[in-house]
C-alpha cells in the first residue's frame, strides 16, 4: 500500500544540475528558442507542499516543459495522484495541463521535426513530445527540451503510476478517508428500499442488517435477504425487492435461467398504480429460443400483479431489450438470446437498438478527436505543426468548414445519447401513462440496462432530481447492481490483486461468450488474467454517457433539477479521478471485501462539503429549481429528445470561453451574485440611515432638554435677580453699601461700625478676616436654605444682638425689615410696595 517513492538522489541531483530554459510565450511552436539556456536556481519539491493533497507525493519534477496546446512554458510534476503543470512565471496551476492519473486513458511518446532551411534538414533538432489522452475529453501534448532525459523520466513515472497492478496502490487507499469518512452504503440502500415500499418510518442500521430484520414488505412487494452472502448473484446487492408472492426458493430456481444469475428484480415501483420497473440480464433461451424456465416465467408474471380490491384486468408487461435485434440473435447462438412473447403472458418484446460498449468507446474517441482538432486549444498547437496544415479550419475555406462540422455527426456520439434518451422516455411513458410494468435487460444487465433503468427512474420520480435522491439513484442502480466501474474506467479491481486469498474475476461484457458462457451456477466464476480487469478491451464511457443524458434532461427541464450542470461536471471528474473509493471495484461484494468504505474517502461527503461552504450560492445549486413546477414524471416528446453537445463538459478544454458563454445558469448566477451584492449594499446603507436617524433623534432630544434647562435657568436667574434687588434695597435701608459681584456674592459695607473686619457668608458659614475697611460678602442662598439672609447679616453685625439671639432694640428698622420679609420672597411685587416704617408702626 506504500505510495511510489520519489526518484533516487542521483536522478534528483541530475535534475537540479540541469540548466533551465526560459521560454517566452509565443503564438507558434516554431518561434520557441529551444537552445536558449539560462542558469537559474530552482526550488526543491517541498516548495509545492501547499498545492499537494493529503498523502500526495512528488515522483518526478521537470522544468522548462512546454504545454503545446497553449504554447505555455512551466514546470511538470508527476505525483502519485496526478500530473501537475505550473506556470513558469506565476507558479499557478494550469488546469488544462493538470490531470489525475486515473483520468488518463493512454499516453505515448512522439517526435516532431523542426522545420528549417533545406540544407540544414539533416541537422535540425527534433521536438520531444509526450501526448496524454484523457477520459474527460482532453488531449494534452507536452514538449521537452532536446538532448535531455526529461521526457523519459516523466514517461517512466507515468508507466509506474497510471496502471497500478494492485488495487491497494490507488491513491484513494493511500490517502485514506481523511475528513471525508464514509458511512455504510448498505444502510442507504435499505433506506431507499423502505421509501419505495412506502415504509419511510423505518430507519435502517447496521444492527438491522446483521440480524436480518430488514425483510419488510407491503401488500405487493417484499425485501428478501436471499443474496445476503452473495451466493445467489455475485454482482447483485445483498438485499433485493421481489414480488411478495414469490418465495426465496423460487428465486433461487429462476436465477439460473438468467445470464450471470442476474434474475428479474424490482428497481422502482409506482406508489399509486403498483406498476414496476424491473431489471435483469438476458435469458438463456439458446439459438432456437426453446429453452424455458417455469420459475423465471412465474417471477416475471408476478411483476404484473394487480391489487385484488381494484378489480382491474391484469396489467400489461413490456420486455425492453436494449440491444439491436441482430445482436440478440447472435447472443442466442452463444446460449443467450431474448424472451418469446408466447412464453410470457400478456407481454410485448421491444428492441431499443443501443450499441455495445465497444461502439460507445470508439464513438467517444472520435468525438474527442473532433473537438481537439477544431478547438481553440488544439493539442497540435495553433501552428498545426503535427498536421502541417493551416488554422483549425484547415485553411479557412467554406468547404473545409462544412466538412469539419459533419465530422461531429460522423462520431455518432449524439446519436447514441439520443438512443438512450428515447429508450428511457419510452419506458417512463409506459409506466406513467399505461400503468404497465417494464422489464429491462441487455446482455449482462449492467451497462445499457443500468443506463435505461436509472434514467427512467429520474424521469418518473422527482425525488431522484434532488441531491439526496440523485445519490440514492446512483448508489442503487449503478453501484449496488454491479456496474463494473473498475473495468469500464480502466482501473484494477480485486481480481488483479494477487495478495488476496482468492480471485474475483468476471467475464467482460463484450457480446461474445465462451462455450457455455451464461449458464454458470450461483457463486461460480470464470477466471481471467489479472490485467484483463482493467485492460483496454473493457474500458468504455458508459457512465459518462449516462451523465451526458442527465445533462440533456437538465437542459430541457431547467427548473426540474435541484443540482446544476456544474455539479454534474464536478461529480464526473471525481468519478474519473478515483480520488475516492465509492466507484472502485466492480460490485458491492468486491468493495466490501476490500474495505473500501472504511479505507477510502467518500465522494458524496466531499461534494456536500463543497456545497456547504457557500450554501445556496454555490455553483452546484440550480437557481432555476422549482420543485412545485415539476412534482410529477417528466415525459419529453420525441421531438424534444434531439441532443446537443454538453458545452460545460465537452468544450471546457477545447473551447474554454465558449463552454461558459452559452450557459444560461452561469449568466443567471452572475446576475444573482451582483443582485446579492447590491442587496447587501442596500442593507448596509439602510443600516447607516437608521443609525443616522437614531442619532438625529437623540440629538433632537438632547437639544430639547437643553432648551428646557436653559428656560429653567433663565427663570431661576430672573428670580434670583429679583431677590438680589430686594435684598439690596433692604440692606441699603440699613445704611449699608451693597455691591453684587458677577459670581453671585455681594459686598455689604456699614459705615457706622468702627470695627474693621470682614465676614464672608457662604452657605450659612461666616468667616472673619481683619481688614482696613468693614465689608461683608454675602452669598445668595438657594431657596432650599431655611435661614433668612437678613437674619444672618443681623446676627453677624448688629451690636444690639443678645447672646440668646434676641434683639435689644425691637423697634429697629432691621428687626422690622426681617419680620416683614421672612417668607415673602416669592412675591417681590408686594415686597416693593411695602414701607418699612409704615409696617413697623402699623397698629395691631
Amino acid at each position: 500500500m506504500a505510495a511510489p517513492k520519489p526518484r533516487s538522489s542521483r536522478s534528483t541531483s541530475l535534475r537540479d544540475s540541469m540548466e533551465s530554459e526560459k521560454l517566452e510565450s509565443t503564438t507558434s511552436w516554431d518561434a520557441l528558442e529551444w537552445t536558449k539556456v539560462e542558469s537559474v536556481t530552482r526550488t526543491v519539491s517541498h516548495a509545492y507542499l501547499d498545492i499537494l493533497l493529503e498523502a500526495e507525493q512528488v515522483v518526478v519534477e521537470e522544468y522548462g516543459v512546454v504545454l503545446v496546446n497553449t504554447d505555455e512554458a512551466g514546470t511538470l510534476i508527476v505525483t502519485n495522484y496526478r500530473i501537475l503543470f505550473l506556470s513558469e512565471g506565476t507558479r499557478d496551476i494550469i488546469a488544462l495541463g493538470t490531470i489525475p492519473l486515473a483520468t488518463i486513458e493512454k499516453f505515448s511518446k512522439t517526435v516532431a521535426k523542426i522545420q528549417s532551411a533545406p540544407r540544414h534538414t539533416d541537422k535540425s533538432p527534433s521536438r520531444r513530445l509526450l501526448q496524454v489522452i484523457g477520459k474527460d475529453m482532453r488531449i494534452i501534448v507536452f514538449g521537452f527540451r532536446p538532448r535531455t532525459k526529461q521526457r523519459r523520466a516523466v514517461y517512466d513515472a507515468l508507466v509506474r503510476c497510471t496502471k497500478p497492478t494492485r488495487i491497494w496502490d490507488i491513491y484513494a487507499f493511500v490517502s485514506g478517508p481523511s475528513k471525508y469518512s464514509n458511512t455504510s452504503p448498505k444502510v442507504r440502500l435499505l433506506n431507499e428500499y423502505f421509501r419505495l415500499l412506502g415504509r419511510s418510518s423505518y430507519c435502517a442500521s447496521m444492527d438491522m442488517i446483521e440480524d436480518g430484520s430488514y425483510r419488510i414488505s407491503n401488500e405487493l412487494w417484499r425485501i428478501t435477504d436471499v443474496n445476503s452472502t452473495y451466493s445467489l448473484c455475485q454482482s447483485y446487492p445483498f438485499a433485493l425487492i421481489i414480488p411478495k408472492s414469490i418465495s426465496d426458493q423460487e428465486v433461487l430456481q429462476g436465477s439460473s435461467f438468467r445470464a450471470r444469475c442476474r434474475l428479474p428484480v424490482i428497481s422502482w415501483c409506482h406508489p399509486g398504480t403498483g406498476a414496476v420497473l424491473a431489471r435483469s440480464s438476458q435469458p438463456l433461451v439458446g439459438l432456437m429460443m426453446n429453452m424455458r424456465s417455469n420459475a423465471d416465467e412465474k417471477l416475471v408474471a408476478a411483476l404484473c400483479t394487480q391489487l385484488a380490491s381494484r378489480g382491474v384486468a391484469r396489467r400489461k408487461l413490456y420486455i425492453a431489450d436494449a440491444r439491436p435485434r441482430k445482436n440478440a440473435l447472435a447472443n442466442g447462438a452463444m446460449g443467450g438470446g431474448s424472451e418469446s412473447s408466447s412464453h410470457y403472458f400478456q407481454s410485448e418484446i421491444v428492441f431499443f437498438g443501443i450499441d455495445n460498449i465497444h461502439a460507445m468507446r470508439e464513438s467517444f474517441a472520435r468525438l474527442r478527436d473532433y473537438l481537439d482538432t477544431h478547438g481553440s486549444t488544439s493539442s497540435d498547437g495553433m501552428s498545426s505543426f503535427l498536421r502541417h496544415g493551416g488554422w483549425t479550419w484547415g485553411g479557412g475555406n467554406l468547404s473545409s468548414m462544412s466538412a469539419s462540422v459533419s465530422t461531429l455527426g460522423d462520431s455518432g456520439w449524439l446519436i447514441h445519447v439520443q438512443s438512450v434518451l428515447a429508450g428511457s422516455a419510452w419506458i417512463a411513458a409506459r409506466i406513467a401513462l399505461e400503468s404497465a410494468s417494464v422489464l429491462v435487460h441487455c446482455s449482462d444487465g449492467w451497462d445499457r440496462t443500468t443506463q435505461l433503468v436509472s434514467l427512467a427512474n429520474l424521469l418518473l420520480d422527482p425525488y431522484y432530481r434532488t441531491f439526496s435522491g440523485f445519490q440514492a439513484l446512483v448508489e442503487k442502480d449503478w453501484l449496488a447492481f454491479g456496474h463494473p466501474f473498475s473495468d469500464r474506467v480502466g482501473m484494477p479491481s480485486l481480481s488483479g490483486s494477487g495478495d488476496m486469498p482468492f480471485e474475483l474475476s468476471r467475464q467482460s461484457s463484450t457480446g461474445s461468450f465462451s462455450s457455455s458462457p451464461m449458464r454458470q451456477t450461483s457463486g461460480s466464476f470464470s477466471s481471467q488474467a489479472p490485467s484483463a480487469s482493467h485492460g483496454q478491451n473493457n474500458y468504455s464511457p458508459i457512465f459518462l454517457q449516462w451523465v451526458d443524458c442527465v445533462s440533456q434532461l437538465l437542459r430541457m427541464y431547467p427548473s426540474a433539477f435541484e443540482f446544476s450542470s456544474a455539479f454534474l461536471v464536478d461529480f464526473l471528474d471525481c468519478v474519473l479521478s478515483c480520488r475516492f473509493g465509492n466507484f472502485l471495484c466492480n460490485s458491492e461484494k468486491e468493495r466490501q471485501q476490500c474495505g473500501v468504505y472504511e479505507a477510502c474517502g467518500c465522494l458524496w461527503k466531499y461534494l456536500a462539503d463543497l456545497r456547504s461552504s457557500e450554501e445556496r450560492a454555490h455553483a452546484h445549486y440550480n437557481l432555476f429549481y422549482d420543485p412545485l413546477k415539476h412534482n410529477g414524471p417528466l415525459l419529453p416528446p420525441a421531438a424534444a429528445l434531439a441532443p446537443t453537445l454538453w458545452p460545460r463538459f465537452h468544450l471546457r478544454w477545447a473551447c474554454a470561453a465558449e463552454a461558459q458563454a452559452g450557459e444560461l445558469d452561469t449568466q443567471f448566477r452572475d446576475m444573482t451574485v451582483k443582485f446579492s451584492e447590491l442587496k447587501k449594499a442596500k442593507e448596509v446603507a439602510e443600516k447607516k440611515s437608521r443609525e443616522t436617524a437614531t442619532a438625529v433623534e437623540s440629538l433632537t432630544a438632547e437639544l430639547r432638554n437643553e432648551k428646557q434647562l436653559r428656560s429653567t435657568a433663565m427663570n431661576l436667574a430672573k428670580k434670583a435677580s429679583k431677590e438680589s434687588a430686594a435684598i439690596k434695597r433692604a440692606i441699603e435701608a440699613l445704611g449699608c453699601k451693597v455691591h453684587f459681584a458677577s459670581t453671585g456674592d455681594c459686598a455689604v459695607g456699614i459705615e457706622s461700625n468702627p470695627t474693621e473686619s470682614q465676614m464672608k457668608v457662604s452657605d450659612g458659614t461666616v468667616q472673619h478676616t481683619e481688614i482696613s475697611d468693614f465689608s461683608v460678602s454675602v452669598t445668595v442662598m438657594d431657596d432650599s436654605v431655611s435661614r433668612n439672609p437678613i437674619g444672618q447679616v443681623c446676627e453677624a453685625l448688629c451690636p444690639l444682638r443678645t447672646r440668646e439671639g434676641g434683639c435689644r432694640w425691637p423697634d429697629a428698622g432691621c428687626a422690622q425689615l426681617g419680620s416683614q420679609f421672612v417668607g415673602l420672597k416669592a412675591n417681590f411685587d408686594a415686597f416693593d410696595r411695602l414701607s418699612i416704617y409704615d409696617g413697623y408702626f402699623q397698629s395691631e
